[in-house]
């Protein structure tokens, strides 16, 4: 590979702003360059890479829900990936999803020393809905963020509202950030050369909109060295109810604030052994932690052992308290990290209690809207056209306020066309595009993102629309 790092850009917006329509307008213009994508998204079953058209491009997809500090492990695999390529690439576009803050992608390329010298994160660019972006933007810190952070601004949808509404917005997204080159498209129309290589980031820019910018955030919030011997020990997760008199007179990590937005009934724990307690022993288990997280996490219930190495467990709590049998295989030092502070009690084999020989809390700032959800359908059938209109006009006309984005491809019955569909609150699109390739698995598939969904109602009315 060649020594100039690799541009990288970031393209972010709210949901619905039309990131795939820009993605598929790069991937289709003939304009010769190697380009990687890394798509994201945010939804109960994977869309994004069905409605992303197919191209010579390499295409790389996470469904961890959002970019963030939870998933930066996969983000770290997929670039080592590409810095082993033997054929360089000319620039790496990651398309978030639309609930991401994208402050922790950037991060990557500034606090991990082998990102930084193989990537250079050219420019954060921002779509946004010019129709409903005002509905975010008070109620929304990610909205509000992806403004603030943005290098370049694609103001979308333009042909959707009065030229005095786009001065109003524009004023608007100019108080948030004033510095940020604006655009204003339809249908996300804008010359590639206006959002790949175009050297907008500006790291003192990004360290004023977020002073602790580059204090890389974690998917955990503490962890604690243990010197142990092997044995089945156990890990004590809260207060017994049962037990409200015990004095829990134990050192642990301190508890989690009354609006931290956690849901306190689930714990997501790690065990690993460290060599040692040095600077570069625990920046290794740190960094391997980190990669762990991005896992697949083993569902462990109460009594359940949880084992060492690189394995995540979600512990399930009831009335945010249970045990856990911890396996260890050998005398050392482990580490255990947690993905929220909650009193964690560790016992020896022989039911004594111990305390870590050295703790450390990490920055985990990152939330959602914990009303924000999303309801994914993936049914085989195909369905009846008229049908699936009908229910999908009502629907809009009694939930579209809170269906902040909805998305699909669907089988309809008497077409051999794939029907994709896109909304965003009371606007729908629908539109037959490519046949099925005779490998492709002809399942419906879709996925409503917003607040209030009813999962029972919005499953039983798309299944009343398929043909009996």
């Amino acid at each position: 590979m060649s020594s100039s790092p690799i541009p990288v850009t970031v393209l972010t917006g709210f949901l619905g702003a039309g990131k795939t329509t820009l993605l598929n307008r790069i991937l289709t213009e003939q304009h010769g360059k190697k380009i990687a994508v890394i798509e994201n998204e945010f939804g109960e079953v994977g869309v994004d890479n069905q409605l992303v058209i197919q191209s010579d491009e390499e295409i790389f997809e996470m469904n961890n829900g959002c970019i963030c500090c939870t998933v930066r492990g996969d983000l770290l695999r997929i670039l080592g990936r590409l810095m082993k390529r033997k054929d360089r690439l000319d620039a790496i576009l990651i398309e978030t999803t639309g609930l991401a803050n994208p402050a922790p992608v950037a991060q990557t390329f500034f606090t991990d020393p082998e990102m930084k010298e193989q990537f250079r994160l050219d420019a954060i660019v921002t779509l946004v809905d010019a129709k409903h972006i005002l509905l975010h933007l008070d109620n929304s810190p990610e909205a509000k963020k992806q403004v603030g952070f943005a290098d370049v601004i694609i103001l979308n949808k333009t042909d959707l509202v009065s030229p005095a509404e786009l001065d109003a917005l524009e004023k608007r997204l100019r108080s948030i950030n004033a510095v940020a080159k604006i655009h204003r498209t339809a249908n996300a129309a804008l010359p590639i050369e206006k959002v790949l290589n175009v050297g907008g980031f500006n790291l003192d820019r990004a360290v004023e909109v977020d002073p602790q910018f580059l204090e890389m955030e974690y998917p955990f919030e503490w962890a604690g060295a243990y010197d142990l011997q092997p044995g089945l020990h156990e890990i004590e997760i809260g207060h017994d109810p049962a037990d409200a008199d015990h004095a829990h007179d134990h050192a642990h990590d301190h508890e989690c604030g009354e609006a931290c937005g956690h849901n306190h009934n689930e714990l997501d724990l790690v065990v690993m052994p460290v060599k040692s307690l040095d600077e570069k022993d625990l920046a290794a288990s740190i960094n391997a932690a980190v990669l762990t997280y991005s896992d697949w996490e083993k569902i462990t219930l109460p009594g359940e052992t949880v084992t060492t190495g690189g394995q995540l467990h979600r512990l399930k709590l009831k009335d945010e308290y249970g045990k856990f049998k911890v396996s260890i295989p050998a005398a050392g030092k482990y580490l255990i990290f947690t993905a929220h502070d909650v009193p964690t009690h560790y016992y020896l084999p022989d039911g004594t209690f111990t305390k870590y020989v050295w703790d450390k809390t990490f920055r985990h700032e990152h939330s959602h809207d914990e009303e924000v959800t999303s309801v994914g359908i993936s049914v085989p059938g195909d369905l009846d056209g008229k049908k699936l209109n009908e229910w999908i006009s009502e629907l809009l006309k009694t939930k579209g306020g809170d269906i902040f984005r909805m998305k699909g491809v669907l089988c309809v019955k008497g077409t051999n066309k794939r029907l994709v569909f896109q909304g965003v609150h009371m606007l729908f699109d629908a539109k037959f595009d490519r046949p099925w390739n005779a490998d492709e698995n002809r399942t419906n598939t879709l996925v409503f993102i917003g607040k209030n969904l009813d999962r029972p109602a919005l499953t039983e009315g798309f299944k009343a629309c398929l043909v009996n």
